[in-house]
């Protein structure tokens, strides 16, 4: 647990709130909005401005002036999403650490509720997302764990095949430090390629059933950009966690499982993700032999054989280079969602 006999460090807080910021300028408000609570004073809010070239750093400058107890901002050259985390993490007072995306925001009301699940033993915590339009009107409840309460990787394994983002989590920093693990810069899909590996150095994690946090879909963000070949990043980064899982002697005991996540995430996420925007691209070939040469028997996997059976046939769809039915099959789903 972090000392508070640092000597750099005059307050020991209960949660550093580590907000990223890279030309947000349209969300950045609402966002800091949602992290401000008057009467808490055991939490502090670190503003990495991650070189934005718009009006963000100014915003960020106007809320770090008016509240200098609160919010900390800290100025960068643009190292990308996982860099501005880790400057995060060095620089945090707060025993527990929290992402938050600057185009998101906290749930009215969560940050109280998550402060006070903030117990001696408990080093993460998982919950809900609510994704929701720009004017707060929500879309859709995302589950963060499919099981509440206490647990770990080894009672539950299935743990692997939750949504690794980082923004639905608290973790206690130390976490961070004694394992050495950091958010690799400039890549996509940086949380699959660090979140999972914190689960092997924790046996105190928690779930619990509150949609805390309010993932706001918007275009031209990260997730939904038009760059295609980027979706290929995702064989590198379940690569890594493979490889991270063969390191520390755990992948035979998670075998199934880590395939899944494969399975799942370079072929069947990043498959529709392309095919949904451009049915020819060169990427869904890519995509498909990598899976096919990593995991050829990946139908035996008994997490593939049990699945949905809507994700059974796009997959199906996909093996035979059918995509712009598959893409047609999930269009139809968003128009019905909408």
């Amino acid at each position: 647990m972090l000392s508070c006999e640092r000597k750099e460090e005059v307050l020991c807080l209960k949660l550093s709130i580590v907000i990223p910021v890279y030309n947000t300028r349209d969300y950045l408000p609402a966002c800091l909005d949602s992290v401000l609570v008057l009467g808490e004073q055991d939490y502090e809010v670190i503003v990495i401005n991650d070189g934005s070239t718009d009006d963000s750093g100014l915003i960020a400058a106007g809320y770090a002036a008016r509240y200098p107890e609160l919010i900390r901002l800290i100025t960068t050259e643009n190292g990308g999403l996982g860099a501005a985390r880790n400057v995060g993490i060095e620089n945090a007072r707060g025993d527990f650490l929290f992402f938050l995306d600057s185009d998101d925001r906290l749930a009215p009301g969560a940050l109280p509720e998550m402060l006070a699940e903030l117990r001696p033993e408990r080093d993460m915590i998982l919950f809900d997302f609510l994704s929701v339009r720009p004017d707060g009107t929500a879309i859709e409840r995302m589950p963060g764990c499919g099981k509440k309460g206490a647990l770990s990787l080894a009672s539950y394994p299935a743990l692997l095949m939750e949504y690794p983002s980082a923004c639905n989590k608290l973790c206690r920093r130390e976490l961070f430090i004694k394992s050495g693990i950091r958010f690799p810069g400039r890549v996509w899909y940086e949380d699959l390629r660090t979140m999972p590996k914190l689960y092997l150095w924790t046996d105190r994690i928690f779930a619990v059933d509150r949609a805390w946090y309010q993932y706001v879909t918007r275009p031209g963000s990260i997730t939904k950009s038009a760059n295609l070949e980027r979706n290929l990043e995702i064989i590198d980064a379940a690569d890594d966690l493979v490889d991270y899982y063969r390191s520390m002697g755990m992948y035979d005991r998670y075998r199934d499982q880590l395939g899944y996540v494969s399975f799942y995430n370079v072929f069947l996420t990043a498959s529709m993700r392309v095919c949904t925007a451009d049915p020819k691209s060169p990427v869904l070939p890519a995509l498909r032999e990598a899976l096919l040469t990593r995991f050829p028997d990946f139908a035996k996997n008994p997490y593939v054989r049990t699945m949905p059976a809507k994700h059974k046939m796009l997959t199906a769809l996909l093996l035979r280079g059918r995509c712009r039915e598959a893409a047609a099959l999930m269009n139809l789903k968003s128009a019905l969602k909408r």
